[in-house]
């Protein structure tokens, strides 16, 4: 078949032999379809494959939100016991009318406990869904033990009283400060400390109230 493919005259193909003919149409076939392949199909392949990438991941999302609807119920149910617990709570903090007394209350518990009080200011609280937070600005002079009784003294308080630190120092005294004087042992505490009040219905709905823009009068 060689030697009649040399001897081809491609000017009169049409007299070639069959077998020739049929192989020089075999070949264009192929090369036609790896035409085809490259220009048409090759593309429609690569879409599929990432059609199907995209299929696999939809379908886990959508399995993993399934799952999610399907225990939206107990959910549901579990956030409503998780707020009900924490509104139980807060509701075992001070009231508003038990603030002032409270406050008095850690100030007389610092003085009991021999601690130098310098500073203790109550400042303006601030109004969240079922308590207020209620910062203090503090400064102490005592030593390790009186700061022990102090904060004892504070947990054992009729009402549950919660303090946190912010923006709190804790140095040793020097001669420098009010009082203090250098390697006595004495520390000075410094900054901001927050205790919190329980807020009830009323007041939450007042404060809501307020909080609302004026309507605008026709």
């Amino acid at each position: 078949m060689l030697n009649e493919l040399r001897d081809l005259d491609f000017d009169d193909i049409g007299s070639a032999p069959l077998s020739i003919r049929y192989f020089i149409l075999t070949v264009l076939l192929c090369i036609i379809l790896g035409i085809g392949y490259f220009l048409l199909v090759k593309n429609k392949v690569e879409q599929l494959t990432v059609v199907q990438q995209q299929e696999l991941t939809l379908r886990s999302e959508f399995e993993y939100k399934q799952q999610k609807a399907a225990n939206l119920e107990a959910y549901e149910a579990q956030l409503a016991e998780m707020q009900k617990l924490l509104e139980t709570m807060f509701r075992q903090l001070p009231s508003k009318t038990e603030m002032d007394k409270l406050l008095v209350d850690i100030s007389q518990t610092a003085l009991g406990a021999g601690i130098d009080v310098q500073l203790f200011q109550p400042n303006a609280e601030t109004l969240h869904d079922f308590y207020a937070e209620r910062p203090i600005s503090v400064r102490m002079l005592g030593d390790y033990h009186q700061f022990g009784a102090f904060v004892s003294g504070v947990a054992s308080l009729p009402r549950v009283v919660i303090l946190t630190m912010n923006d709190i120092s804790l140095r040793p005294a020097t001669d420098k400060d009010p009082g203090g004087a250098r390697n006595d042992g004495r520390l000075i505490l410094e900054g901001t400390v927050k205790t919190y009040r329980y807020i009830d219905e009323d007041e939450a709905a007042t404060a809501a109230a307020a909080a609302q823009p004026p309507k605008a009068t026709p």
